[in-house]
């Protein structure tokens, strides 16, 4: 009698123990690291030459693609952390300012080479924050703001009700209607034709959410108006 050892593809992974999402993961981390070195390289060309490429609209558009990958896989890692119950926000109290121009002073190159204003409006005060969870929100939105804006963003930091609340405001178009909201994003309805998939405001607001403090916890909110009648993002942080 003849037995069959030959397994299907399924049991044969399952047998290995291989865990996928992990595989996954390490590949995005190794992607993410990769991206890192390569902006880090197209800051250092920017800065050799910056005479014959510091207005090319082709280069600019290399830098803030590879940028909007690096920002999409650092939320991808997020994500998968936070699945996986490991996420966590290591709060710690920053000066507020100086952390926007730290922010101001990331994006200047870029934004310089486009033509784009950055300015920022923050009260002097000091917030406690995960400073890595808040950069990755920042730095997605503010490259956001760069795609739709017309010539000019916006950081503002104050305190109201209460919250710290630091917003990234723009000239462009605005949110449109289905965006404007108060709370967490649904992926229900994802639009991957359009490019408009949430992944950044579910990040967001994901990072929000791990910030509290008694019965308060943070949030976002997607508006129009502020100081230059643009999209305002805001993230408020107890």
């Amino acid at each position: 009698m003849s037995t069959n050892n030959h397994d299907t593809p399924v049991e044969s992974r399952r047998a290995q123990g291989i865990d996928f999402s992990m595989v996954l993961a390490s590949a995005v981390h190794d992607m993410k690291n990769s991206l890192g070195m390569l902006l880090n390289s197209l800051d250092e060309l920017r800065q050799e030459q910056a005479q014959s490429i510091g207005e090319s609209s082709r280069f600019n558009t290399l830098q803030y693609e590879a940028e909007r990958m690096h920002n999409d896989l650092v939320q991808l890692l997020g994500i998968y952390r936070l699945g996986e119950n490991n996420l966590s926000a290591h709060i710690e109290e920053h000066f507020v300012p100086d952390f926007l121009s730290q922010h101001m002073a990331r994006h200047t190159p870029l934004l310089d080479g486009l033509g784009i204003k950055l300015e920022i409006a923050a009260d002097d005060i000091n917030g406690f924050f995960d400073e890595d969870l808040l950069t990755g929100v920042l730095n997605n939105t503010i490259n956001n703001a760069i795609r739709y804006t017309r010539s000019k963003i916006k950081l503002t930091a104050s305190e109201r009700q209460g919250f710290l609340v630091i917003g990234v405001e723009d000239d462009g178009e605005g949110y449109p209607e289905s965006m404007q909201h108060t709370g967490t994003p649904s992926f229900k309805s994802l639009d991957f034709k359009s490019g408009s998939t949430s992944l950044g405001l579910f990040f967001a607001s994901s990072v929000a959410q791990l910030h509290s403090e008694g019965d308060r916890t943070g949030s976002i909110r997607l508006h129009n108006g502020g100081s230059l009648g643009g999209g305002v993002f805001e993230i408020w942080l107890p």
